[in-house]
């Protein structure tokens, strides 16, 4: 089996919208599209390439979209084959009721984007949702490292995670992207070891980077690596192959695919 712990798609009356102007912002990483960006474009796509469940991963980037986004997420439960997640905006009035129609909703994972909010991850904006999701056992998965949305500025770095993890020490939090996009120096030295979740998305975009993508491999614990894309900003068959090329045992490979998302999901009562 495999999980796919990080994807996004969209309403299919803004996909054509949201896909151009992102794939625009985007394209100067040498970043293209995989699907059109909708919800079967993205079943689609796991079909094709041989995942079985996807986390689908929703972004309030605002306080006024955050309803919507997450009746969006509501909507994908009857997928089968996905685990959406909801959202939380810093700066939503009342966080808490959002988070518990959420919870109702049986999703007790959200996603958050420090760039698209404008807001580091280690700000006081965000205690708020943090406290929130550690006290009703919710994880949380963060864009980590560079983005081209905010080209001179990470809002959140594997430094500023750290100072999540330590403030918030029984948080569930996954870090996108390695732990940080172009970020893996820092990965290292602060993130390997610590208490918190690594995807895996982009690192076939990565090639240049595998000997240091690696030794993060080593040197964390195997119990906190997710398999992830990015859908539909890779292909799943490249990232699916950059695992299989790892020098990882195959106990940890499959742990990688899929028991840790299992073990992590089922820890939040998510399945």
């Amino acid at each position: 089996m495999i999980i796919d712990f990080h994807t996004h798609c969209f309403p299919d009356a803004l996909a054509h919208r949201a896909m151009g102007q992102l794939s625009a912002t985007v394209s100067e990483m040498d970043i293209f599209p995989s699907t059109d960006g909708t919800v079967d474009g993205l079943l689609r796509q796991m079909r094709k390439v041989g995942i079985d469940r996807s986390v689908v991963c929703n972004i309030a980037t605002n306080p006024h979209q955050m309803q919507k986004v997450n009746d969006f997420a509501i909507s994908l439960s009857r997928h089968e084959e996905l685990f959406p997640l909801g959202s939380l905006n810093p700066y939503a009035e009342d966080p808490e009721a959002e988070l518990d129609r959420l919870i109702s909703s049986h999703i007790t994972g959200i996603k958050i984007h420090p760039d698209y909010m404008k807001t580091d991850i280690d700000s006081t904006a965000f205690e708020r949702i943090f406290e929130l999701c550690q006290a009703k056992n919710v994880f949380v998965v963060t864009h980590a490292g560079l983005d081209p949305i905010s080209p001179n500025h990470m809002y959140c770095t594997p430094e500023k995670i750290c100072r999540v993890l330590d403030n918030f020490p029984k948080l569930k939090l996954v870090a996108a992207h390695m732990g940080g996009f172009h970020c893996e120096a820092d990965v290292l030295e602060y993130l390997c070891g610590r208490d918190v979740y690594i995807d895996t998305s982009l690192i076939s975009h990565r090639p240049d980077r595998c000997p240091i993508i690696h030794s993060i491999f080593a040197h964390h614990d195997p119990r906190r690596l997710l398999f992830a894309t990015d859908t539909p900003w890779t292909k799943g068959e490249e990232e699916i192959q950059a695992i299989h090329n790892a020098p990882l045992t195959n106990e940890v490979k499959n742990l990688i695919f899929s028991g840790n998302a299992i073990a992590l999901l089922s820890s939040c009562d998510y399945i």
